[in-house]
């Protein structure tokens, strides 16, 4: 059973264009400006009026009303009618209310990754890494769910690429299809599940998997966000014989097997910890093969 399954911070990512200094600060989900301090104001005393904001900022209402209608803008934010008082106002309508919507929470952190890697610890304590692993491979398939036709229906290999970006996007991961070199790198530029996968990468082999199963080829892991880079990002290589022949045989609606020899391409692939059977290259460990990213140390 493992026992410590703290991954290394990563601040770059090369292969999705992504990249940050060595000396980078990451910055907190709550921000630190002071529009941050605005939300936190109305997180902790909304719903609250903008001279009740500024007061406790030491701002002007001016200043406060401009970052109160930006957050409204962003959605991070809401206009709530002010309460009845049974005390007569004076002459005037009465000031407007703010109060953080659910989206505006959201910037301040939740209990949900720390309750998912409190459930996962104890699924592996209790019944094992197997276990562990079953649920990622069966939370993979409930991801994808009905999409999975639309991912595997076009014959082309590149065009499954876009098609498997298309259905991620759906679920909130922002995932684009980026042609290039030898093959399509498929880039998840967020990622719901990262904290958790930080400790429990089965999450991230499970889904490298299904990819390859989905595209019908091997496929490299080169980066992902539960290890610090700025983006998940997944290759795979076009010229790989096999998956031509099967994009051939499917648009003349025949199966095909290829026995030829891999190209160079995924040869150098295969070699740096490939599976010469078409298996995945993961990027966090040796499970399932490794990359040349990846510290097994």
């Amino acid at each position: 059973m493992k026992t410590d399954r703290t991954a290394p911070r990563r601040l770059d990512d090369p292969a999705c264009g992504h990249g940050v200094g060595g000396d980078a600060v990451v910055p907190v989900g709550s921000g630190t400006g002071t529009r941050a301090l605005v939300a936190r104001v109305l997180m902790e005393q909304g719903p609250v009026t903008a001279a009740v904001v500024a007061a406790e900022l030491e701002l002007t209402e001016a200043a406060v009303r401009r970052h109160l209608d930006a957050l409204i803008a962003d959605g991070e934010a809401e206009v709530r009618a002010p309460a009845r008082s049974a005390r007569p106002r004076g002459r005037g309508r009465p000031a407007r209310e703010y109060l953080l919507t659910d989206t505006g929470r959201v910037r301040f952190g939740h209990g949900y990754d720390d309750l998912a890697t409190q459930a996962l610890r104890f699924l592996a304590e209790t019944a094992g890494e197997e276990a562990v692993d079953a649920f990622a491979r069966h939370r993979v398939r409930e991801l994808l769910g009905s999409d999975l036709d639309a991912v595997t229906a076009p014959a082309e290999p590149a065009e499954r690429v876009e098609a498997l970006a298309r259905v991620l996007s759906a679920r909130g991961y922002a995932a684009q299809a980026r042609h290039g070199g030898f093959g399509v790198q498929l880039c998840q530029h967020h990622c719901p599940v990262a904290h958790v996968a930080t400790e429990f990468p089965e999450l991230c082999e499970a889904e490298t998997r299904a990819f390859a199963e989905l595209l019908g080829t091997h496929v490299q892991r080169l980066a992902t966000i539960a290890r610090g880079d700025a983006a998940c990002t997944t290759h795979v290589p076009l010229e790989d014989p096999e998956l031509l022949a099967r994009a051939r045989g499917k648009k003349q609606g025949r199966s095909v097997t290829v026995s030829g020899r891999p190209t160079a391409r995924v040869r150098q692939v295969q070699e740096e910890g490939g599976s010469a059977d078409g298996g995945t290259l993961s990027h966090h460990g040796p499970r399932k093969g490794g990359s040349p990213y990846d510290d097994h140390s």
